[in-house]
């Protein structure tokens, strides 16, 4: 895979707004990831006969609507974590359960176009019941709530990509 190549898959993923993207091909092993704080996409091509990779950076533009990411693990500094103040979005997270996509697809909010959502914000739900549908390979994977509650979020919007583990709704008990 030439850097050519690279630069275009690059130009698609951004376009398509996906987060996260590996690819092997041969003896070539190639990852990319992009985060919302950051401006910067790391590409990491790893032939897997050498020890060592080839690391390169690339400029690009921060996306207009960045796709939901797990947080950051808290890096060593003078203050803990703990001790940072949380915003508003971040409490009304705490003791809340996530469901998360259990496959890579695009995220459906309703059985079909023009249908009512399944669950919004505000919706009790119990165990079982299905929350949205996530299409991987034409399939229509229902995905079904392993928690009883209230849905308090939905973190991905209608037509979305989704990755393996992305967080979807978040439920209250």
């Amino acid at each position: 895979m030439n850097q050519k190549e690279i630069r275009e898959l690059i130009d698609y993923l951004i376009d398509k707004d996906i987060a996260e993207f590996e690819l092997e091909r041969g003896d070539v092993k190639l990852r990319v990831k992009r985060g919302n704080s950051t401006s910067v996409t790391q590409v990491v091509a790893v032939p897997t006969a050498a020890p060592a990779p080839l690391i390169a950076h690339a400029p690009v533009a921060a996306p207009s609507h960045p796709a939901p990411a797990a947080p950051a693990p808290a890096a060593s500094t003078s203050a803990p974590a703990e001790a940072a103040p949380q915003s508003s979005e971040e409490a009304e997270l705490v003791g809340a359960h996530i469901i998360k996509s259990p496959i890579v697809g695009t995220f459906y909010e309703s059985p079909s176009p023009g249908a009512p959502p399944f669950v919004k914000p505000g919706d009790p739900v119990s165990v079982g019941q299905v929350l949205c549908i996530v299409e991987a390979m034409k399939l229509m994977n229902e995905i079904e709530s392993d928690y009883s509650g209230t849905i308090i979020k939905r973190f991905v919007n209608n037509g979305q990509p989704v990755e393996y583990g992305q967080q979807l709704f978040a439920v209250k008990p």
